[in-house]
């Protein structure tokens, strides 16, 4: 049986059905999980440079800081030397991050809580001033990609 017969557009057709019966809602769309978190949600106050980023790309997905959830977290970024010359030389550090995470509405009552991971990398190839930029550049994505991780996983729970 060939899919050119009609067989592609009954399973297109029986696939849109099947999402339709499940009652789905897109969580930016109207009523979804991104409206109720949107301009709700306070960080803990930055105390480090990769804590910063890690706000910052939370206000961004997630709109000014609220009152109504907060968000409580722990970053731990940890250098582990990655290509090593026969000389003894690093040349590549990765550096892998995690960051455990809860929200809790005004209450104090717990609505979720998880852990995040990721990694990054970054070349020492260059002048000390180049290594440096890199490993701060390294250090702001891995933040940034915890916490779109974080914010994923508050969406799928939102109350």
């Amino acid at each position: 049986m060939s899919w050119r017969n009609g067989t592609r557009r009954g399973f297109l057709l029986a696939a849109l059905l099947a999402l339709a019966a499940c009652e789905l809602t897109p969580v930016y769309g109207t009523g979804g999980a991104a409206t109720k978190l949107f301009g709700q949600v306070r960080p803990a106050d930055p105390q480090t440079a990769d804590d910063f980023a890690f706000n910052r790309r939370i206000s961004e997905r997630l709109g000014p800081e609220g009152d109504a959830y907060a968000l409580g977290y722990s970053l731990r970024i940890a250098v582990v030397p990655q290509a090593i010359t026969p000389d003894a030389v690093t040349r590549r550090y990765s550096l892998n991050g995690t960051a455990q995470f809860t929200l809790t509405d005004q209450s104090g009552q717990l609505v979720t809580r998880g852990q995040v991971s990721n990694f990054t990398s970054y070349s020492t190839t260059g002048t000390t001033i180049a290594t440096l930029a890199a490993e701060a550049d390294a250090r702001e994505r891995l933040a940034r990609m915890l916490a779109d991780q974080v914010v994923t996983r508050l969406l799928a729970a939102a109350p």
